[in-house]
């Protein structure tokens, strides 16, 4: 799976940043919330996001992009 998707399925998913997911709570949630929405259904309430609460997805995504740079690291 690509960095992006994981991303993009780690935002739509329900952990928030406040749980401070380890490692395999954000490898878990990725791999359900693909599982539940396909890669294809993140990218729509992805965009979605953006385009009602920008403000907010900003941080959202930021947070996002991050934890799967951890979670995945090699």
């Amino acid at each position: 799976m690509l960095d992006h998707v994981r991303t993009e399925a780690l935002f739509v998913s329900d952990l928030q940043r406040s749980q401070d997911p380890t490692v395999q709570v954000i490898r878990d949630a990725i791999t359900t919330t693909v599982s539940r929405l396909g890669e294809h259904g993140c990218a729509e309430l992805v965009a979605q996001e953006f385009g009602e609460h920008p403000d907010c997805a900003i941080g959202r995504m930021r947070w996002a992009r991050s934890a799967v740079r951890l979670a995945f690291a090699a």
